[in-house]
């Protein structure tokens, strides 16, 4: 049993030259640093729905939902009934929650227990109680528990709402900035060693620490930066748990080994992630190679693939019309130009660039070209789940 009784919830401090020092500058000044990507915004939000999905296929993939990226990519395009509707609805779920928190949360946004509470019903909505459910939505548990594989034994049932008031209050304390990431990672131990809810703790608690990050600085409501949490904990799950039970015993070591093993693979996915607002990196190693890929498996036409590819030149990616694609179709009137780029926006491989407008951008998001990029965004390390595209 656990050993980790104290009543508050505390700061712990690294030593000076330690790794974790390091890690906390580093990130501190990529939280500071102004974005200046060149990848078109339109682009840039399309990516960011894409690693939305990515995440909320992680974060259920740890609570033992086998649900691969190829599936539920298939799904979503297809409504493919083949799946069991529970397995993507508890991914759905958490694509919702992540869009709320996207929405919803600011610099000065207060995250308190009501928050919380809502996560977590957003969460476990229309999932079944012997599933990935709770009867309980969006409230504190109303037994004691036990976690399956686990030594420590969370509090009882009668002080859930103590511990919880009590970490709130520790999430919205006003204490200087350099304890931001510090805090953030303890915030999510400190979550799961309540586990206030029947079920659904760890998906919450991961989109409790993407809301914490958000809050902090860690992105932006206009085009800047992706974060996906998800990834530092989904990738090994068995080193997440160890790390966790580490710090389950409250003792100074085992804390901070535990913030930096969170701080360690955040400076990894953000610098990763990153790379992806650089407009030639994207196109020339994601982009482009996802259409030659979804012609070599027929998903596009010749024809559509040129299109594309022209797609990604013209004015930086950020808009083409007719006429600039005109050479693809030689000896063809401007009419018939304009009924296949038509064709191709009803198919969503292109969408215009505002309502009704005649500028038209690639549109990877609701057809089978995301395969294409996301095999891509595998063979360039960015997905934490492998052998699944």
């Amino acid at each position: 049993m656990s050993n980790y009784t104290y009543k508050n919830i505390l700061l712990v401090n690294p030593d000076f030259d330690s790794k974790l020092t390091s890690l906390i500058i580093d990130l501190d000044y990529l939280r500071k640093r102004e974005m200046q990507g060149t990848t078109p915004a339109p682009i840039f939000f399309q990516l960011k729905s894409l690693f939305h999905t990515l995440e909320s296929i992680g974060s259920a993939r740890i609570e033992g939902n086998h649900t691969t990226i190829a599936e539920f990519i298939e799904n979503k395009i297809q409504k493919n009934k083949k799946l069991s509707d529970e397995k993507i609805k508890e991914i759905e779920n958490v694509e919702k929650a992540l869009n709320f928190i996207d929405k919803t949360v600011r610099k000065n946004f207060r995250i308190d227990g009501e928050v919380i509470r809502h996560l977590h019903s957003i969460v476990v909505d229309g999932l079944s109680s012997t599933g990935e459910g709770d009867k309980n939505a969006g409230e504190y548990r109303e037994n004691d528990v036990r976690i399956a594989g686990s030594l420590h034994i969370p509090p009882p049932k009668s002080e859930v709402r103590y511990y919880m008031k009590e970490l709130t209050a520790f999430i919205n304390k006003e204490d200087e900035a350099r304890y931001d990431l510090l805090k953030i990672a303890l915030t999510h131990h400190r979550f799961v060693w309540i586990h206030p809810f029947g079920n659904g703790n760890g998906r919450t608690v991961r989109l409790l620490t993407y809301a914490q990050l958000v809050k902090a600085g860690f992105n932006v409501e206009r085009a800047g930066r992706i974060i996906n949490p998800t990834a530092i904990f989904c990738g090994d799950r068995n080193k997440y748990y160890d790390y966790l039970a580490a710090a389950d015993f409250g003792t100074r070591e085992g804390l901070l080994q535990w913030c930096e093993y969170v701080l360690t693979g955040l400076k990894e996915e953000i610098e990763k992630v990153d790379k992806l607002t650089n407009y030639s990196y994207l196109s020339e190693n994601i982009l482009l190679p996802a259409i030659n890929f979804s012609l070599d498996r027929k998903v596009l036409n010749e024809t559509e693939a040129s299109i594309l590819r022209i797609a990604l030149k013209v004015n930086g990616g950020r808009g083409f019309q007719a006429k600039d694609v005109g050479g693809v179709f030689r000896g063809k009137h401007m009419s018939h130009v304009s009924r296949y780029i038509g064709r191709m926006k009803n198919s969503h491989l292109i969408s215009p660039t505002t309502k009704n407008a005649r500028k038209y951008l690639i549109d990877f998001q609701n057809n089978y070209l995301i395969r294409g990029v996301i095999k891509m965004l595998d063979n360039n390390n960015f997905l934490p789940l492998k052998n699944e595209v």
